[in-house]
């Protein structure tokens, strides 16, 4: 039997087409179209990642514009979601995302579109939340370089834990 990238349980492989693992508990499907669009398109996605003694300094930038949108929006929404304490429940999320929900009250955002990029600063003087964003933030960065491939590393990590 093979496993590896075409890997799913019935091996047939991964429905790249659809992406049903971009789905969610509380996941619109504009928003689940929005991280398919961003998987989809990963190569066309540069991202910057500054950690800082209190949190995380991110740039994320796309020459594409309809690519560029669909990451402000997903971006902008998803710290909206949080600040809301509406966790999406993405089926492919990672478990970093809990502590971010939960302590949001901890979490000081400022957020920023530039020529450069979206720029988001995420700040805590909770330790456990400078470390869950820098964590997330490095996954984050993953997907964006490797695109599947880094969620499949997550998850594969995961299950050996």
């Amino acid at each position: 039997m093979h496993f590896g990238h075409g890997h799913g349980a019935d091996g047939t492989g991964h429905d790249m087409e659809n992406m049903p693992g971009l789905r969610g508990l509380d996941a619109t499907e504009e928003e689940s179209r929005e991280l398919a669009v961003m998987f989809r398109n990963f190569p066309l996605i540069t991202r910057s990642v500054t950690n800082l003694p209190n949190g995380i300094r991110t740039v994320t930038h796309s020459a594409d514009e309809d690519v560029m949108a669909v990451l402000v929006s997903h971006v902008s929404g998803m710290i909206n979601r949080v600040e809301e304490g509406r966790d999406p429940k993405v089926f492919i999320q990672s478990p970093t995302l809990d502590i971010l929900f939960e302590r949001r009250d901890r979490i000081k955002t400022d957020i920023e579109v530039t020529d450069q990029g979206i720029v988001v600063v995420q700040t805590s003087d909770d330790p456990e939340v400078v470390a869950a964003l820098q964590t997330h933030a490095e996954e984050v960065t993953g997907m964006a370089d490797r695109g599947m491939e880094a969620v499949h590393e997550m998850m594969m990590k995961r299950a050996q834990n």
